[in-house]
């Protein structure tokens, strides 16, 4: 079992052998300028390496880089045996990122609340208080009120 910094270290490397083997070496149309690799996770035994992309685009697109990295699947992971140097090369699983969609999830979110506040801004823009414009006694206010009361 290998320890985490060299899995951090070989994730770090298969992120960068990836990426530029992407940038430079696919010829593969479907394979773009907007593809980008967010992350890259390595299991302890260093068997096996998950890189995490993004892309830039609508569905039909996501759904071709998906394909062009499944096909190039077997060239980057020569890449990245040529780069480390190590025994037994990781297989590279190819997972889409879901960061974006949550950052756009989390945006709408924010966007709804600033307009309901908004829209509460408008309504009690003209209110007035249920009772007095200060409801908190004074120290002075209780002893008047007790001498009238006798």
């Amino acid at each position: 079992m290998a320890d985490n910094a060299r899995a951090k270290r070989l994730a770090d490397l298969i992120r960068e052998v990836v990426a530029q083997k992407l940038q430079r070496g696919i010829k593969d149309p479907r394979l773009g300028s907007h593809v980008t690799i967010t992350d890259t996770r390595v299991t302890g035994d260093l068997r096996e390496a998950t890189v995490f992309y993004t892309v830039y685009g609508d569905d039909e697109e996501r759904a071709a880089v998906a394909a062009g990295l499944e096909s190039a699947k077997g060239v980057l992971r020569s890449a990245v045996g040529q780069a480390a140097g190590v025994k037994f090369t990781p297989t590279l699983t190819f997972v889409a990122d879901a960061l974006p969609d949550t950052a756009k999830t989390i945006e709408d979110l924010l966007d709804k609340a600033h307009q309901s506040d908004e829209k509460v801004r408008e309504v009690s823009a003209g209110a007035a208080y249920a009772g007095e414009a200060d409801p908190y006694k004074k120290p002075g206010e209780d002893d008047e009120t007790d001498d009238a009361a006798e």
